[in-house]
C-alpha cells in the first residue's frame, strides 16, 4: 500500500510503503470492536453515587392529610416518585469495577487492524515532519486547513516534541496523544489521523509489531 507523504504545506513530497498484511490484510470488525470496548470500560471510575430517601436533604412531614382532599395519597417530599426525592435503588457501593481483560497480542492486532481501516479509508495524513522553531496555534491551523480536515482530528506525536504539542493543543476537534502509544480506541474516536512519517514507522516495527504466537518474547535488561 502507497501512502502519500505531505509536507506542512498540504503538498505531496514522497510516498511511504505500507505492508497491509503486517496490519491485519484485511479490516476485522469484531475485533476492533471488542478492544474498542475494552479501552472504553477500561475509562470508568466505577464511583458514581445516588442517594436513598432516608439521605435527600427536605422534611419528613406528611405533604397533606390522608383523606378527604381528593388527591392521591402521599407521603413525605423525599419520596421516590417525588422530584427532587431520592432514588427507590439507592447506587451504595464502595466502588464498581468494569475493567475488562484482552490478550496484548489481540490488542495489538487489533490496534494495528483499526490503522489498517484508516489507511483503506484515507483518513491518515503523514507528514515528512512536524517540527516547530517555536509553539504557533495558527501555524498548525494552517496545516489542518493544509490537508482539508474539516473534522475532528487525532495527532500523534512524540513525546519530546513539545512545541508541536503545544502548537496543536488549543486547536478545536483536535487530541494530542503519545505516538508510542497509539490505540484503536484514540483512533476510531476521530475522523482523521495526523502523524509524522518516522513516529508511523517507529510505530508499525515497534512492541506492537508482536502479534503472533511463534514471536518470542524478549528480554528485558537491567
Amino acid at each position: 500500500m502507497e501512502i502519500p507523504v505531505l509536507n506542512m504545506k498540504g503538498q505531496k513530497v514522497g510516498s511511504m510503503t505500507v505492508d497491509e498484511k503486517a496490519l491485519g490484510g484485511e479490516v476485522n470488525p469484531a475485533l476492533i470492536k471488542q478492544a474498542f470496548v475494552r479501552y472504553h470500560a477500561n475509562l470508568r471510575q466505577g464511583s458514581a453515587r445516588t442517594k436513598s430517601r432516608g439521605m435527600t436533604a427536605g422534611s419528613t412531614r406528611k405533604l397533606y392529610k390522608q383523606k378527604h382532599t381528593g388527591n392521591a395519597r402521599m407521603g413525605p417530599v423525599r419520596s421516590p416518585i417525588r422530584r427532587g426525592g431520592g432514588h427507590a435503588f439507592a447506587k451504595t457501593k464502595t466502588r464498581e469495577e468494569f475493567r475488562l481483560d484482552m490478550p496484548i497480542k489481540m490488542r495489538r492486532k487489533a490496534n494495528r487492524n483499526a490503522l489498517l481501516a484508516k489507511l483503506l479509508d484515507k483518513e491518515v495524513m503523514v507528514i515528512d515532519s512536524l517540527k516547530f522553531a517555536k509553539p504557533g496555534t495558527s501555524v498548525f491551523k494552517g496545516l489542518i486547513e493544509a490537508c482539508k480536515i474539516n473534522r475532528s482530528c487525532l495527532v500523534a506525536l512524540r513525546h519530546d516534541n513539545e512545541n508541536a504539542r503545544l502548537s496543536a493543543r488549543n486547536l478545536d476537534d483536535v487530541t494530542v496523544c503519545n505516538s508510542a502509544q497509539l490505540t484503536c480506541y484514540e483512533m476510531l474516536n476521530h475522523r482523521f489521523m495526523v502523524i509524522e512519517k518516522a513516529d508511523l514507522e517507529a510505530w508499525i516495527s515497534g512492541p506492537s509489531s508482536h502479534t503472533t504466537k511463534s514471536e518470542p518474547k524478549k528480554k528485558e535488561t537491567a
